[in-house]
């Protein structure tokens, strides 16, 4: 919830912003729950559009504690020290993102927490990095009592109209068109005792977190064909064969792992095809006949079928209803469209 408490500080509405894009705002009470990256991307955008403010991502500093990186947070929390606690955070990443690669490392300029964001069709936003840095030092702050100033943080993004944000939020020397995101710490600061240091508790959050992300790793196979199938859906309808080759399985281990985690093939295909249509249709300048194409409907009048099996309206009726405008008297009736050729 951490990422609404930082959109509602610039007065936005995030239930409606959720379901402008698509998103279901339910699940961000489950701890297993993931958004892909592209949808967090459109989420930042739509964000900076609403609010005009291009840093709000720096909000998240103000608002993040332990419980917001669930057990991994709790494991750094009874750390001994920040040094020990970052550890722990990156050998538990994925339990809190699947897409963004932390590392940490001694350099000869202190300790650096090295960010690395990655997009799935649409470039990462500079809001997701720094969001990211703005809650690592967010939670040092927590974790020491006190305020922590990085020696230095580096940013991929171009130097910001306006500075005073970045000012604000990390009290040091800024660094931009860096050739990657990270915040370097001094070492007095990242070897001293924290007052949370608890040795058994830490123990035993890295029995749970171990425990939790063994379960996590376990039950991707779902995750990684929904991955593979945004990756292969513009080229046409990807067929189970090609999925199970990317994620170098058997078609048949592919259909178990699937079932296993309560899911098909074609169920998933459809999913992933109802979750996209609805995140395309939120974006006003995308036409049908392109969402149908970006969809793996060689024939547009399918993808139009399907939107009225997925949603009891069509393409248009939707779209009219997120925007709030009249229903297109064109879309009462099933479109004419122009096939592709090949």
């Amino acid at each position: 919830m951490g990422i609404v408490k930082a959109l509602e500080m610039d007065g936005l509405d995030c239930r409606v912003l959720f379901k402008q894009l698509g998103l279901d705002y339910a699940s961000l009470n489950d701890p297993d729950a993931r958004f892909p990256q592209d949808s967090m991307t459109r989420l930042w955008q739509r964000a900076v559009e609403l609010s005009g403010n291009p840093a709000i991502g720096l909000n998240m500093g103000k608002v993040v504690r332990p419980a917001s990186f669930h057990v991994a947070g709790y494991a750094l929390m009874s750390s001994q020290t920040l040094v020990e606690g970052f550890q722990r955070l990156v050998r538990y990443q994925r339990i809190i993102a699947e897409s963004a690669d932390l590392s940490f490392r001694l350099l000869d300029e202190g300790y650096a927490l090295i960010l690395t964001v990655h997009g799935d069709h649409l470039p990462p936003t500079r809001q997701s990095a720094e969001a990211s840095l703005a809650c690592a030092l967010g939670l040092c702050s927590w974790l020491t009592g006190r305020t922590l100033q990085p020696r230095k943080v580096m940013f991929q993004g171009a130097h910001p109209v306006n500075l005073e944000p970045y000012k604000q939020a990390f009290h040091a020397p800024l660094v931009f068109d860096a050739p990657y995101d990270a915040l370097i710490f001094e070492r007095a600061d990242m070897e001293a005792p924290l007052p949370t240091a608890n040795e058994a508790m830490a123990l035993l959050h890295d029995r749970f977190a171990g425990e939790y992300l063994a379960r996590f790793s376990e039950s991707r196979v779902t995750h990684k064909a929904r991955q593979v199938l945004c990756r292969l859906l513009p080229q046409g309808e990807p067929k189970r064969d090609a999925v199970a080759q990317t994620l170098h399985l058997s078609q048949r281990t592919l259909q178990r792992r699937l079932q296993e985690e309560g899911t098909s093939f074609q169920t998933l295909l459809d999913d992933t095809r109802r979750e996209l249509a609805e995140q395309y249709l939120a974006q006003p300048t995308m036409t049908l006949l392109e969402i149908a194409y970006l969809l793996g409907f060689a024939d547009p009048s399918n993808f139009f079928r399907a939107f009225r099996r997925w949603f009891d309206a069509t393409p248009g009726e939707y779209r009219a209803r997120l925007s709030g405008m009249p229903v297109p008297v064109s879309d009462a009736k099933t479109p004419v469209y122009t096939e592709r050729t090949p």
